[in-house]
C-alpha cells in the first residue's frame, strides 16, 4: 500500500507568525458548527479572533475543509462552517482518517484541535470547556481527556462542562499526570459557575506565572497537555444551585428522548439555554471571550519566557 501524504493547510498569516516566533492561539470550530445557531455562531467566531488580535497574538481557528486539515480559517471558511449550507461533521481523534479520505467538512473538538495545533507548532489553545467523564457512567469518557495525556498543548478553558462528573474528571486528569492550573483561583471552575467545591493543587495569578510552569513542565521532558482553568468572570457567573437544577432537568430530558453519543452535549447545551431563558448561553459567550483573552496573554507570556531563557 502506498503512503498517502497529508499536509496541513496553514494560512499565510499563521505561517508567518510561527516562522517569526510570534504568539499564536488556536481556536476550535465545534462551537461554530455545533454550539450556536446562525448567525450568532459566525459573530462569535469573528469576535474571538478579534479579541486575540487586540491582545497582540494571532488567532488560528482550526477545522477540516473538504477533508483538508486547515489551520487559520479565512472569513469565507468561517461563514461556510457557520451557515449550515454544507454538512459539517464533529471531528475527534478517531475521525480524522475517515473524514480526510471522504473529503468531509469537519468541526474540531478539543481533542482534534489539540492534535492539529500541535502538528502546526501552536502551543496555546483557548476554548469554552473541555469534555470529561460523564455523569452516571464512569466508562463514558470524552476523547478530550486522553488527548491531554499525550499531546503537549496548553488549553485555557472554564474548567470542564458542568454537565459532566467533575470530581471524576479531575481524578482522571490527576491519574494520567495532567497538570490543572487554577487561574486566579484555588477552585476548579464549573463552566457556568465559578464554584464547584473542588480544590486545585496549583494556582497562578498572572500569565507569566502560567508560562513559567509550562516552560518548566515541558523542559523537564513531560510532554502532556496542560489545563489552565479560568473561571467565568464574576458578573456573568450563575449560582451553583441554580445551574445544577437546570442540568438535572436537561439530563432527564436527554434520557427520556434517548439522546446519547456525539449528540448528547449539543442537546444538553441547547436545552439548558432554553430552560434558563438564555442565561446559560450568555454565560457561555462571556467565558469563551474571556478564555480567548487570557489564552492570548499566556501565549505572549510564553514567548517572552522563551526569549528570556535563550538570553541567559
Amino acid at each position: 500500500m502506498s503512503k498517502v501524504m497529508i499536509t496541513l493547510n496553514i494560512s499565510a498569516e499563521v505561517q508567518a507568525a510561527l516562522k517569526e516566533k510570534r504568539p499564536v492561539v488556536a481556536l476550535e470550530s465545534t462551537v461554530i458548527s455545533h454550539g450556536l445557531p446562525w448567525p450568532d455562531n459566525l459573530e462569535l467566531a469573528r469576535t474571538l479572533e478579534a479579541i486575540i488580535r487586540e491582545q497582540g497574538a494571532v488567532p488560528a481557528t482550526i477545522a477540516l475543509i473538504a477533508g483538508q486539515p486547515t489551520i487559520g480559517l479565512d472569513d469565507k471558511q468561517l461563514e461556510l462552517l457557520a451557515n449550515g449550507r454544507v454538512s459539517v461533521e464533529k471531528i475527534s481523534r478517531r475521525d480524522f482518517g475517515y473524514a480526510i479520505a471522504r473529503k468531509l467538512y469537519g468541526a474540531t473538538t478539543v481533542a482534534a484541535t489539540m492534535i492539529l495545533a500541535h502538528k502546526a507548532g501552536i502551543d496555546v489553545f483557548a476554548t469554552g470547556g473541555i469534555g470529561g467523564v460523564h455523569r452516571g457512567d464512569s466508562n463514558d469518557i470524552s476523547a478530550d481527556l486522553p488527548e491531554f495525556a499525550q499531546t503537549p498543548v496548553v488549553v485555557v478553558s472554564a474548567g470542564a462542562k458542568a454537565i459532566l462528573d467533575l470530581p471524576r474528571t479531575l481524578e482522571w486528569l490527576e491519574t494520567y499526570g495532567v497538570p490543572v492550573i487554577g487561574y486566579e483561583t484555588n477552585e476548579f471552575p464549573a463552566f457556568y459557575t465559578r464554584a464547584s467545591g473542588l480544590s486545585l493543587p496549583y494556582r497562578a495569578d498572572t500569565p507569566a506565572e502560567v508560562a513559567a510552569i509550562i516552560s518548566a513542565q515541558w523542559s523537564f521532558g513531560l510532554k502532556s497537555g496542560i489545563l489552565v482553568a479560568n473561571p467565568v468572570p464574576h458578573e456573568a457567573a450563575l449560582p451553583l444551585d441554580e445551574t445544577e437544577r437546570y442540568i438535572q432537568q436537561a439530563l432527564l430530558e436527554a434520557q427520556r428522548q434517548g439522546v446519547h453519543g456525539k449528540a448528547l452535549t449539543p442537546f444538553l447545551l441547547a436545552y439548558l439555554a432554553d430552560i434558563s431563558d438564555g442565561k446559560t448561553k450568555q454565560t457561555n459567550l462571556v467565558l469563551l471571550k474571556n478564555n480567548a483573552k487570557v489564552g492570548a496573554q499566556i501565549a505572549i507570556a510564553l514567548k517572552e519566557q522563551r526569549e528570556m531563557l535563550l538570553a541567559q
